[in-house]
Protein backbone atom coordinates (compact mmCIF):
# COMPACT_ATOMS: atom_id res chain seq x y z
CA UNK A 1 0.00 0.00 0.00
CA UNK A 2 1.85 2.59 -1.28
CA UNK A 3 -0.18 6.11 -1.63
CA UNK A 4 -0.77 7.53 1.86
CA UNK A 5 -3.77 9.27 2.92
CA UNK A 6 -5.19 12.99 2.29
CA UNK A 7 -5.17 14.99 5.68
CA UNK A 8 -6.76 17.91 6.26
CA UNK A 9 -6.91 19.82 9.80
CA UNK A 10 -9.88 22.20 10.41
CA UNK A 11 -9.82 24.99 13.22
CA UNK A 12 -12.90 26.36 14.10
CA UNK A 13 -14.07 28.42 16.62
CA UNK A 14 -17.40 27.27 18.89
CA UNK A 15 -20.62 28.28 16.96
CA UNK A 16 -18.65 28.46 13.11
CA UNK A 17 -20.24 25.13 12.63
CA UNK A 18 -16.42 23.16 12.65
CA UNK A 19 -18.15 19.54 13.83
CA UNK A 20 -20.61 20.30 10.79
CA UNK A 21 -17.91 20.79 8.17
CA UNK A 22 -16.16 17.55 9.18
CA UNK A 23 -19.28 15.79 8.71
CA UNK A 24 -20.18 17.19 5.15
CA UNK A 25 -16.29 16.29 4.33
CA UNK A 26 -16.89 12.46 5.74
CA UNK A 27 -20.19 12.00 3.54
CA UNK A 28 -18.78 13.76 0.56
CA UNK A 29 -15.51 11.19 0.70
CA UNK A 30 -17.26 8.03 0.81
CA UNK A 31 -19.93 8.89 -1.10
CA UNK A 32 -17.04 9.26 -4.24
CA UNK A 33 -15.62 5.52 -2.59
CA UNK A 34 -13.27 6.88 0.08
CA UNK A 35 -12.76 5.74 3.59
CA UNK A 36 -12.74 8.80 6.23
CA UNK A 37 -11.59 8.88 9.88
CA UNK A 38 -12.81 12.13 11.45
CA UNK A 39 -11.15 13.13 15.36
CA UNK A 40 -12.16 16.64 16.92
CA UNK A 41 -10.11 17.80 20.19
CA UNK A 42 -11.66 20.69 21.92
CA UNK A 43 -9.02 23.40 22.88
CA UNK A 44 -10.43 25.18 25.52
CA UNK A 45 -7.60 25.90 27.57
CA UNK A 46 -6.30 28.03 24.72
CA UNK A 47 -9.36 29.90 23.43
CA UNK A 48 -12.46 29.07 24.62
CA UNK A 49 -14.87 26.96 22.33
CA UNK A 50 -11.72 26.34 19.73
CA UNK A 51 -11.79 22.91 17.98
CA UNK A 52 -9.39 20.78 16.61
CA UNK A 53 -10.75 18.49 13.32
CA UNK A 54 -8.84 16.08 12.00
CA UNK A 55 -9.72 14.35 8.96
CA UNK A 56 -7.75 11.65 6.90
CA UNK A 57 -9.40 9.91 4.21
CA UNK A 58 -7.99 6.96 1.43
CA UNK A 59 -8.96 5.56 -1.44
CA UNK A 60 -11.43 2.49 -0.89
CA UNK A 61 -10.73 0.85 -3.81
CA UNK A 62 -6.73 0.82 -3.36
CA UNK A 63 -7.05 -0.27 0.25
CA UNK A 64 -9.52 -3.44 -0.98
CA UNK A 65 -6.39 -3.84 -4.17
CA UNK A 66 -4.01 -4.28 -0.78
CA UNK A 67 -6.02 -6.61 0.55
CA UNK A 68 -5.65 -4.30 4.13
CA UNK A 69 -6.95 -1.63 5.63
CA UNK A 70 -4.87 1.91 6.36
CA UNK A 71 -3.94 2.79 9.40
CA UNK A 72 -4.80 6.41 9.92
CA UNK A 73 -3.92 8.81 12.66
CA UNK A 74 -5.92 10.63 15.30
CA UNK A 75 -4.25 13.59 15.34
CA UNK A 76 -2.27 15.92 13.19
CA UNK A 77 1.74 15.82 12.66
CA UNK A 78 3.73 18.89 12.24
CA UNK A 79 4.91 18.86 8.59
CA UNK A 80 2.79 16.34 7.48
CA UNK A 81 -0.63 17.57 7.04
CA UNK A 82 -1.99 18.28 3.37
CA UNK A 83 -4.36 21.50 3.79
CA UNK A 84 -4.92 23.46 7.20
CA UNK A 85 -8.57 25.19 7.34
CA UNK A 86 -8.79 27.83 9.29
CA UNK A 87 -12.17 29.86 10.33
CA UNK A 88 -10.36 33.11 11.55
CA UNK A 89 -6.94 34.66 10.95
CA UNK A 90 -5.59 34.01 14.53
CA UNK A 91 -6.50 30.25 14.39
CA UNK A 92 -4.50 30.10 11.45
CA UNK A 93 -1.66 31.45 13.27
CA UNK A 94 -1.97 28.84 16.08
CA UNK A 95 -1.75 26.59 13.14
CA UNK A 96 1.37 27.66 11.80
CA UNK A 97 2.31 27.74 15.66
CA UNK A 98 1.81 24.04 16.31
CA UNK A 99 3.79 23.58 12.92
CA UNK A 100 1.00 22.44 10.90
CA UNK A 101 1.49 24.35 8.05
CA UNK A 102 4.27 23.40 5.98
CA UNK A 103 6.16 25.26 3.37
CA UNK A 104 6.53 22.14 0.58
CA UNK A 105 2.95 20.34 1.56
CA UNK A 106 0.48 22.34 2.93
CA UNK A 107 -2.28 24.66 1.53
CA UNK A 108 -3.35 26.85 4.23
CA UNK A 109 -6.97 27.91 3.45
CA UNK A 110 -7.84 30.83 6.11
CA UNK A 111 -10.43 33.61 6.83
CA UNK A 112 -8.48 36.92 6.97
CA UNK A 113 -11.29 38.27 9.52
CA UNK A 114 -10.96 38.42 13.49
CA UNK A 115 -12.63 37.06 16.42
CA UNK A 116 -10.73 38.40 19.34
CA UNK A 117 -10.16 36.06 22.20
CA UNK A 118 -11.05 36.27 25.68
CA UNK A 119 -7.14 37.67 26.33
CA UNK A 120 -7.15 39.95 23.99
CA UNK A 121 -10.17 41.23 24.62
CA UNK A 122 -9.55 41.14 28.49
CA UNK A 123 -6.18 43.25 27.89
CA UNK A 124 -5.21 45.90 29.78
CA UNK A 125 -3.58 48.05 27.26
CA UNK A 126 -3.59 47.32 23.04
CA UNK A 127 -3.63 43.13 23.17
CA UNK A 128 -5.10 42.40 19.85
CA UNK A 129 -2.63 40.03 17.68
CA UNK A 130 -1.39 42.26 14.90
CA UNK A 131 -3.47 41.07 11.84
CA UNK A 132 -1.03 42.21 8.88
CA UNK A 133 1.87 40.50 10.91
CA UNK A 134 -0.91 36.95 11.00
CA UNK A 135 -1.11 37.38 7.53
CA UNK A 136 2.79 37.93 5.95
CA UNK A 137 3.40 34.74 8.73
CA UNK A 138 0.38 32.61 6.48
CA UNK A 139 2.12 33.89 3.03
CA UNK A 140 5.75 33.08 4.21
CA UNK A 141 4.96 29.75 5.98
CA UNK A 142 2.36 27.87 3.43
CA UNK A 143 2.85 26.24 0.48
CA UNK A 144 -0.20 27.91 -1.57
CA UNK A 145 -2.63 30.40 0.53
CA UNK A 146 -6.34 31.15 0.04
CA UNK A 147 -7.29 34.00 2.13
CA UNK A 148 -10.26 35.87 2.31
CA UNK A 149 -12.87 37.14 4.55
CA UNK A 150 -15.18 34.43 4.84
CA UNK A 151 -17.68 35.85 7.80
CA UNK A 152 -18.27 38.88 5.36
CA UNK A 153 -19.28 36.49 2.30
CA UNK A 154 -21.08 34.71 4.91
CA UNK A 155 -22.94 37.77 5.82
CA UNK A 156 -23.62 38.95 2.30
CA UNK A 157 -25.68 35.53 1.62
CA UNK A 158 -27.32 35.13 4.77
CA UNK A 159 -24.88 31.67 5.24
CA UNK A 160 -22.76 30.68 8.11
CA UNK A 161 -18.82 30.07 7.92
CA UNK A 162 -18.95 26.44 7.46
CA UNK A 163 -20.74 26.81 4.26
CA UNK A 164 -17.92 29.44 3.12
CA UNK A 165 -14.87 26.94 3.99
CA UNK A 166 -16.71 23.99 2.18
CA UNK A 167 -16.84 25.87 -0.86
CA UNK A 168 -13.36 27.19 -0.31
CA UNK A 169 -12.02 23.61 0.36
CA UNK A 170 -13.76 22.53 -3.25
CA UNK A 171 -12.52 25.55 -5.24
CA UNK A 172 -8.79 24.64 -3.51
CA UNK A 173 -8.61 21.52 -5.52
CA UNK A 174 -6.81 20.16 -2.62
CA UNK A 175 -9.43 17.19 -2.07
CA UNK A 176 -9.88 15.01 -5.51
CA UNK A 177 -13.90 15.14 -5.20
CA UNK A 178 -16.20 16.57 -7.40
CA UNK A 179 -17.94 19.78 -7.09
CA UNK A 180 -21.31 18.01 -7.01
CA UNK A 181 -21.09 15.40 -4.48
CA UNK A 182 -20.08 18.81 -2.08
CA UNK A 183 -23.44 20.31 -3.25
CA UNK A 184 -25.30 17.23 -2.49
CA UNK A 185 -24.24 17.02 0.73
CA UNK A 186 -25.45 20.98 1.47
CA UNK A 187 -28.92 19.48 -0.18
CA UNK A 188 -28.89 16.54 1.98
CA UNK A 189 -28.62 18.38 5.47
CA UNK A 190 -32.12 19.98 4.79
CA UNK A 191 -31.05 23.44 6.66
CA UNK A 192 -31.08 26.59 4.81
CA UNK A 193 -30.00 24.99 1.39
CA UNK A 194 -30.44 28.04 -0.95
CA UNK A 195 -28.46 30.67 1.14
CA UNK A 196 -25.43 27.98 2.31
CA UNK A 197 -25.58 26.74 -1.81
CA UNK A 198 -24.94 30.39 -2.51
CA UNK A 199 -22.39 30.82 -0.17
CA UNK A 200 -20.71 27.88 -1.17
CA UNK A 201 -20.52 28.97 -5.04
CA UNK A 202 -18.89 31.97 -3.78
CA UNK A 203 -16.64 30.70 -1.92
CA UNK A 204 -15.43 27.93 -4.66
CA UNK A 205 -14.96 30.55 -7.10
CA UNK A 206 -13.09 32.67 -4.81
CA UNK A 207 -10.57 29.94 -4.27
CA UNK A 208 -10.05 28.65 -7.61
CA UNK A 209 -8.83 32.23 -8.28
CA UNK A 210 -6.28 31.82 -5.67
CA UNK A 211 -7.41 34.32 -3.63
CA UNK A 212 -5.31 35.79 -1.24
CA UNK A 213 -6.34 39.32 0.26
CA UNK A 214 -5.45 40.97 3.35
CA UNK A 215 -7.36 43.37 5.43
CA UNK A 216 -6.72 46.11 4.35
CA UNK A 217 -9.49 48.49 5.17
CA UNK A 218 -10.85 52.10 3.58
CA UNK A 219 -10.45 55.17 5.15
CA UNK A 220 -13.67 56.78 6.22
CA UNK A 221 -14.25 59.48 3.84
CA UNK A 222 -13.63 63.35 5.78
CA UNK A 223 -16.41 66.14 5.27
CA UNK A 224 -15.79 67.70 1.69
CA UNK A 225 -15.77 71.30 3.59
CA UNK A 226 -13.02 70.51 5.86
CA UNK A 227 -9.66 69.25 5.94
CA UNK A 228 -10.37 67.61 9.52
CA UNK A 229 -13.67 66.28 8.52
CA UNK A 230 -15.65 68.34 10.66
CA UNK A 231 -18.62 69.56 8.82
CA UNK A 232 -19.88 72.90 8.69
CA UNK A 233 -23.58 72.26 10.23
CA UNK A 234 -24.55 70.97 12.45
CA UNK A 235 -27.77 67.95 12.95
CA UNK A 236 -29.85 69.78 14.97
CA UNK A 237 -29.61 74.37 15.37
CA UNK A 238 -29.62 73.89 18.85
CA UNK A 239 -26.29 72.18 18.76
CA UNK A 240 -24.78 74.61 16.20
CA UNK A 241 -22.73 76.74 18.66
CA UNK A 242 -21.03 73.41 20.17
CA UNK A 243 -20.25 72.74 16.56
CA UNK A 244 -19.08 76.77 15.67
CA UNK A 245 -16.96 75.57 18.98
CA UNK A 246 -14.89 72.78 17.84
CA UNK A 247 -14.29 74.20 14.59
CA UNK A 248 -12.31 77.04 16.69
CA UNK A 249 -10.17 74.51 18.01
CA UNK A 250 -6.85 73.62 16.52
CA UNK A 251 -7.00 71.45 13.68
CA UNK A 252 -5.14 68.49 14.84
CA UNK A 253 -7.59 68.49 17.78
CA UNK A 254 -11.21 68.91 16.19
CA UNK A 255 -11.84 65.39 14.91
CA UNK A 256 -11.39 63.65 18.14
CA UNK A 257 -12.96 67.28 20.17
CA UNK A 258 -16.33 66.45 18.00
CA UNK A 259 -16.40 62.65 18.77
CA UNK A 260 -15.81 63.84 23.01
CA UNK A 261 -18.76 66.20 21.98
CA UNK A 262 -21.41 63.66 20.11
CA UNK A 263 -19.99 61.31 23.64
CA UNK A 264 -21.05 63.36 26.02
CA UNK A 265 -24.08 64.32 24.32
CA UNK A 266 -25.19 60.70 24.52
CA UNK A 267 -23.99 59.58 27.83
CA UNK A 268 -25.77 62.77 29.13
CA UNK A 269 -26.57 66.37 27.38
CA UNK A 270 -25.48 68.89 25.30
CA UNK A 271 -24.55 70.72 28.97
CA UNK A 272 -22.79 68.37 29.65
CA UNK A 273 -20.50 68.24 25.99
CA UNK A 274 -20.88 72.38 26.32
CA UNK A 275 -18.21 71.47 29.89
CA UNK A 276 -15.97 69.07 27.82
CA UNK A 277 -15.35 71.91 25.71
CA UNK A 278 -14.82 74.61 28.15
CA UNK A 279 -12.24 71.89 30.01
CA UNK A 280 -10.67 71.74 26.54
CA UNK A 281 -10.15 75.38 25.48
CA UNK A 282 -8.12 75.53 29.19
CA UNK A 283 -5.69 73.42 27.89
CA UNK A 284 -5.90 75.08 24.47
CA UNK A 285 -5.07 78.17 26.18
CA UNK A 286 -1.78 76.30 27.89
CA UNK A 287 -0.83 74.84 25.22
CA UNK A 288 2.42 76.43 23.39
CA UNK A 289 3.76 74.03 21.08
CA UNK A 290 2.37 74.04 17.17
CA UNK A 291 1.52 70.54 17.02
CA UNK A 292 -0.79 71.07 19.29
CA UNK A 293 -0.06 67.61 20.90
CA UNK A 294 -1.09 68.66 24.41
CA UNK A 295 -4.95 69.50 22.79
CA UNK A 296 -5.13 66.38 21.08
CA UNK A 297 -4.03 63.95 24.04
CA UNK A 298 -6.57 66.13 26.83
CA UNK A 299 -9.19 65.74 23.51
CA UNK A 300 -9.37 62.16 23.97
CA UNK A 301 -8.44 61.04 27.25
CA UNK A 302 -10.98 64.04 28.69
CA UNK A 303 -13.77 62.66 26.34
CA UNK A 304 -13.36 59.46 27.41
CA UNK A 305 -12.76 60.14 31.40
CA UNK A 306 -15.80 62.65 31.38
CA UNK A 307 -17.75 59.93 29.85
CA UNK A 308 -17.31 57.01 32.83
CA UNK A 309 -19.35 53.49 33.08
CA UNK A 310 -21.13 53.94 35.97
CA UNK A 311 -24.17 51.33 36.83
CA UNK A 312 -26.40 53.84 34.90
CA UNK A 313 -24.65 53.81 31.65
CA UNK A 314 -24.44 50.21 31.46
CA UNK A 315 -28.22 50.10 31.93
CA UNK A 316 -28.88 52.22 29.38
CA UNK A 317 -26.59 50.30 26.76
CA UNK A 318 -28.30 47.18 27.51
CA UNK A 319 -31.85 48.75 27.12
CA UNK A 320 -31.11 50.39 23.91
CA UNK A 321 -32.63 49.27 20.64
CA UNK A 322 -29.12 49.33 18.86
CA UNK A 323 -28.12 46.66 21.06
CA UNK A 324 -31.16 44.33 20.51
CA UNK A 325 -30.39 44.43 16.33
CA UNK A 326 -27.04 43.76 16.51
CA UNK A 327 -27.43 40.86 19.00
CA UNK A 328 -30.44 39.43 16.44
CA UNK A 329 -27.95 40.02 13.12
CA UNK A 330 -25.04 38.75 14.79
CA UNK A 331 -27.46 35.24 15.81
CA UNK A 332 -29.17 35.64 12.25
CA UNK A 333 -32.52 35.50 13.92
CA UNK A 334 -35.21 35.81 11.27
CA UNK A 335 -37.60 38.86 11.95
CA UNK A 336 -40.58 36.58 12.63
CA UNK A 337 -38.37 34.81 15.69
CA UNK A 338 -37.86 35.49 19.46
CA UNK A 339 -35.18 35.39 21.04
CA UNK A 340 -34.04 36.53 24.54
CA UNK A 341 -31.28 38.39 26.31
CA UNK A 342 -29.70 37.27 30.26
CA UNK A 343 -27.73 39.63 31.92
CA UNK A 344 -25.43 38.42 34.15
CA UNK A 345 -25.21 41.24 36.59
CA UNK A 346 -23.31 41.33 39.96
CA UNK A 347 -22.96 45.13 41.53
CA UNK A 348 -20.61 45.54 43.85
CA UNK A 349 -22.04 47.74 46.96
CA UNK A 350 -19.80 50.53 45.99
CA UNK A 351 -21.24 50.37 42.47
CA UNK A 352 -24.55 51.20 43.98
CA UNK A 353 -23.61 53.38 46.57
CA UNK A 354 -22.06 55.33 43.79
CA UNK A 355 -25.66 55.47 41.95
CA UNK A 356 -27.37 56.97 44.82
CA UNK A 357 -27.11 60.72 46.12
CA UNK A 358 -23.93 61.79 47.44
CA UNK A 359 -24.59 62.13 50.80
CA UNK A 360 -26.40 59.06 50.82
CA UNK A 361 -24.24 56.91 49.09
CA UNK A 362 -21.53 58.20 51.52
CA UNK A 363 -23.56 57.15 54.46
CA UNK A 364 -24.08 53.37 52.56
CA UNK A 365 -20.20 52.68 52.22
CA UNK A 366 -19.56 54.07 56.10
CA UNK A 367 -22.19 51.96 57.39
CA UNK A 368 -20.58 47.90 57.36
CA UNK A 369 -24.07 46.89 57.96
CA UNK A 370 -25.89 48.05 55.07
CA UNK A 371 -22.77 47.48 52.91
CA UNK A 372 -23.47 43.66 54.14
CA UNK A 373 -26.75 43.53 53.61
CA UNK A 374 -26.80 45.01 50.04
CA UNK A 375 -23.64 43.05 49.21
CA UNK A 376 -25.74 39.53 49.91
CA UNK A 377 -29.19 40.93 47.97
CA UNK A 378 -27.48 42.03 44.62
CA UNK A 379 -24.72 38.79 44.60
CA UNK A 380 -25.32 37.28 40.94
CA UNK A 381 -28.31 38.48 39.76
CA UNK A 382 -29.56 37.74 36.23
CA UNK A 383 -32.16 40.05 34.43
CA UNK A 384 -33.74 39.04 31.27
CA UNK A 385 -33.92 42.20 29.38
CA UNK A 386 -36.39 40.61 26.70
CA UNK A 387 -39.55 40.09 29.71
CA UNK A 388 -40.99 43.36 30.48
CA UNK A 389 -40.17 43.50 34.30
CA UNK A 390 -36.55 43.14 33.10
CA UNK A 391 -36.17 45.89 30.46
CA UNK A 392 -38.14 47.78 32.86
CA UNK A 393 -35.60 47.71 35.48
CA UNK A 394 -32.93 47.88 33.64
CA UNK A 395 -34.84 50.65 31.43
CA UNK A 396 -35.56 52.58 35.07
CA UNK A 397 -31.43 52.76 35.81
CA UNK A 398 -30.53 53.60 32.97
CA UNK A 399 -33.20 57.02 33.12
CA UNK A 400 -31.35 57.99 35.76
CA UNK A 401 -29.01 59.88 34.54
CA UNK A 402 -30.72 63.02 34.36
CA UNK A 403 -29.83 63.39 37.84
CA UNK A 404 -26.01 61.68 37.53
CA UNK A 405 -24.49 65.24 38.27
CA UNK A 406 -25.80 64.54 42.00
CA UNK A 407 -24.80 60.93 42.55
CA UNK A 408 -21.39 60.19 44.36
CA UNK A 409 -19.54 58.41 41.53
CA UNK A 410 -19.92 61.37 39.27
CA UNK A 411 -19.00 63.87 42.18
CA UNK A 412 -16.11 61.87 42.99
CA UNK A 413 -14.79 61.50 39.03
CA UNK A 414 -15.39 65.28 38.38
CA UNK A 415 -13.15 65.62 41.39
CA UNK A 416 -10.07 63.33 40.09
CA UNK A 417 -10.61 65.14 36.50
CA UNK A 418 -10.28 68.76 37.80
CA UNK A 419 -7.19 67.54 39.52
CA UNK A 420 -5.61 66.40 36.31
CA UNK A 421 -6.46 69.05 34.38
CA UNK A 422 -4.74 71.24 36.53
CA UNK A 423 -1.85 68.91 36.63
CA UNK A 424 -1.80 69.48 32.77
CA UNK A 425 -1.80 73.09 33.07
CA UNK A 426 0.50 73.52 35.88
CA UNK A 427 3.44 71.30 33.92
CA UNK A 428 2.43 72.37 30.49
CA UNK A 429 4.58 76.51 30.57
CA UNK A 430 7.90 74.15 31.50
CA UNK A 431 7.26 70.17 30.98
CA UNK A 432 5.05 70.67 28.09
CA UNK A 433 6.36 67.04 27.02
CA UNK A 434 5.55 65.74 30.57
CA UNK A 435 2.31 67.21 30.24
CA UNK A 436 1.43 65.26 27.11
CA UNK A 437 1.99 62.18 28.64
CA UNK A 438 0.39 62.50 31.75
CA UNK A 439 -2.50 63.35 29.32
CA UNK A 440 -2.11 60.50 27.60
CA UNK A 441 -2.03 57.90 31.08
CA UNK A 442 -5.45 58.97 31.54
CA UNK A 443 -5.79 55.83 29.03
CA UNK A 444 -5.16 53.41 32.87
CA UNK A 445 -8.56 54.82 33.87
CA UNK A 446 -11.47 52.17 32.52
CA UNK A 447 -13.98 50.17 32.71
CA UNK A 448 -16.04 49.62 36.01
CA UNK A 449 -15.96 47.40 39.27
CA UNK A 450 -12.60 45.82 40.04
CA UNK A 451 -10.98 47.07 36.28
CA UNK A 452 -11.34 50.21 37.30
CA UNK A 453 -10.66 50.13 40.58
CA UNK A 454 -6.87 48.58 39.45
CA UNK A 455 -6.65 51.41 36.51
CA UNK A 456 -7.25 53.98 39.22
CA UNK A 457 -5.03 52.65 41.77
CA UNK A 458 -1.77 52.41 38.72
CA UNK A 459 -2.97 55.95 37.41
CA UNK A 460 -2.59 57.28 41.33
CA UNK A 461 0.91 55.83 41.24
CA UNK A 462 1.70 57.36 38.47
CA UNK A 463 0.42 60.49 39.80
CA UNK A 464 2.37 60.32 43.16
CA UNK A 465 5.70 60.24 40.93
CA UNK A 466 4.81 63.52 38.64
CA UNK A 467 6.81 66.05 40.85
CA UNK A 468 10.09 63.58 40.70
CA UNK A 469 9.54 63.22 37.12
CA UNK A 470 9.40 67.03 36.51
CA UNK A 471 12.84 67.32 37.88
CA UNK A 472 14.61 64.63 35.58
CA UNK A 473 15.31 65.53 32.09
CA UNK A 474 14.27 61.98 30.77
CA UNK A 475 10.81 62.88 32.81
CA UNK A 476 8.45 62.14 30.02
CA UNK A 477 10.02 59.52 28.57
CA UNK A 478 10.01 57.17 32.47
CA UNK A 479 6.44 58.71 32.13
CA UNK A 480 5.30 56.94 29.13
CA UNK A 481 7.75 53.94 30.24
CA UNK A 482 5.53 53.73 33.37
CA UNK A 483 2.37 53.41 31.63
CA UNK A 484 3.43 50.76 29.47
CA UNK A 485 4.32 48.73 32.71
CA UNK A 486 0.65 49.21 34.04
CA UNK A 487 -0.95 47.77 31.13
CA UNK A 488 1.36 45.05 31.26
CA UNK A 489 -0.02 43.04 33.40
CA UNK A 490 -3.50 42.86 35.74
CA UNK A 491 -1.48 42.28 39.62
CA UNK A 492 0.34 45.77 38.68
CA UNK A 493 3.76 43.28 39.02
CA UNK A 494 5.60 44.99 36.67
CA UNK A 495 4.36 48.56 37.34
CA UNK A 496 5.82 47.48 41.08
CA UNK A 497 9.24 46.47 39.69
CA UNK A 498 9.77 49.87 37.33
CA UNK A 499 8.49 51.90 40.26
CA UNK A 500 10.69 50.03 42.57
CA UNK A 501 13.60 50.65 40.14
CA UNK A 502 12.93 54.43 39.76
CA UNK A 503 13.19 54.88 42.96
CA UNK A 504 16.52 53.45 43.01
CA UNK A 505 17.70 55.46 40.22
CA UNK A 506 19.41 58.80 40.13
CA UNK A 507 18.13 61.41 38.57
CA UNK A 508 18.88 61.51 35.07
CA UNK A 509 21.25 64.67 34.08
Amino acid sequence: MTQRPIKLCVAALGGQGGGVLAEWLVEIAEAEGYLAQTTSVPGVAQRTGATIYYLEFFPRAEAERAGREPVMALMPVPGDVDCVVASELAEAGRAIQRGLVDGERTTLIASSHRSYSISEKSAMGQGAADAAGLIELARGQAKRLILFDMDAVAEQHHSVISSVLLGAICGSGVLPFARATFEVAIRKSGISVDTNLAAFADARERAERGEAAGTEQRAPALAPDSPAGVPARARSPSLQPLLDRVRRLPEAAQPLALEGVRRAIDYQDPAYAALYLSRLERIRAVDGRGEWALTAAVARGLALWMTFEDTIRVADLKTRAARFARVRGEIRAAPEQLFGITEFMKPRVAEIAGTLPATMGACVLASPRVSSWLGRMTRGKRIRTNTVSGFLLLHAIGGLKRWRRGTLRYLEENARIEDWLGRIERLAPAHYDLGVELARAQRLIKGYGETHERGWKNFSALLSRIDGLAARADGPAVMARLQEAALADEEGLTLAKELAALAAQPAAA
